[in-house]
């Protein structure tokens, strides 16, 4: 049985966090909803971008409407497991990308590694035009979501939990420990 309506799993990119929703959303019956594919879906049917880093390049007021339409798109979808960064570095800066107004999460999930196993993850993925940002940057990007999702989570009253992503396996259980009753 699951525990929570709506869960998001949030970490900065190359913590595993694909690889961990995708094979717990089908164990355990949750909808999977990758938010930055959602949004890349609706900037395409809008012929606004074509590809992720299209998408990254438009104006901040059209990322804005196509994020809060990939909000509102899923604002009543139920046994949801919704997988973002929970907060992006953008050229002006940091930038919260968690729609917690219009999808507010019962539960947020943090989910860290090592800058190493985030530097390696990151680049074994040739799927995606991944940036290697530098142990500084990751470790500003890693406290600054910290911060950010406690705070989330105290305006919501939503809860947080923090699992270490060291090993796929180990983790994997964590996360079904924590999503299932």
């Amino acid at each position: 049985m699951l525990l929570w309506n709506r869960a998001a799993v949030v970490g900065v990119p190359g913590v595993g966090k694909t690889s961990l929703c995708k094979a717990i959303s089908k164990e355990l019956g949750y909808h999977y909803i990758n938010f930055g594919e959602l949004m890349l879906k609706i900037a395409i049917e809008r012929d606004l971008a074509h590809t992720l880093e299209d998408m990254l390049q438009l104006n901040t007021e059209l990322q804005y409407r196509i994020w809060k339409s990939a909000a509102l798109s899923i604002q009543n979808a139920e046994n949801v497991l919704i997988d973002l960064h929970g907060v992006d570095i953008t050229r002006e800066g940091y930038l919260i990308s968690l729609p917690f107004e219009i999808i507010p999460p019962e539960i947020i999930i943090i989910i860290e590694t090592s800058y190493d196993e985030i530097f390696q993850r990151r680049t074994r993925d040739r799927g995606k035009k991944r940036v290697l940002e530098d142990y500084k940057t990751v470790k500003e990007h890693l406290s600054l979501l910290k911060y950010s999702m406690v705070s989330i989570s105290t305006i919501l009253g939503s809860n947080l939990v923090v699992l270490k992503n060291d090993e796929l396996q180990t983790c994997l259980e964590h996360l079904k420990g924590v999503l299932q009753r």
